[in-house]
């Protein structure tokens, strides 16, 4: 069995900074890639950034020059650095990840979630 557990989310001012971490445990073989998404009330989840074992980021729009995305692969640990958030950013952020475990590959690992709400 694999775990994600997700932490550091929170109440914060606009313009203001958060740092989300989620960590992979369990019966891990090798991690592929790791990612969070958020999904906001009345709003379908959506894809914020994602990173492959190789390093490779990818991050949304909306976030470009304000999150980044890393990764510590010795701790299966993946980072959200959130900057600048804004009153839409508030929403249940998702760490998500691909994983090879004894039993084969699942592309789809989800955490729990963690609230993260933007407010004055």
């Amino acid at each position: 069995q694999v775990q994600l557990v997700e932490s550091g989310g929170g109440l914060v001012q606009p313009g203001g900074s958060l740092r989300l971490s989620c960590a992979a445990s369990g019966s891990i073989y090798m991690i592929d890639s790791m990612g969070w998404y958020r999904q906001a009330p009345g709003k379908q989840r959506e894809l914020v950034a994602s990173i492959t074992r190789s390093g490779r980021t990818n991050h949304a729009e909306s976030v470009k020059g304000r999150f980044t995305i890393s990764s510590d692969t010795a701790k299966n640990t993946v980072h959200l650095q959130m900057n600048k958030l804004k009153y839409e950013d508030t929403a249940v952020f998702y760490c998500t990840a691909g994983i090879t475990t004894t039993l084969g590959y699942v592309p789809d690992y989800w955490g729990q979630g963690t609230q993260v709400t933007v407010s004055s």
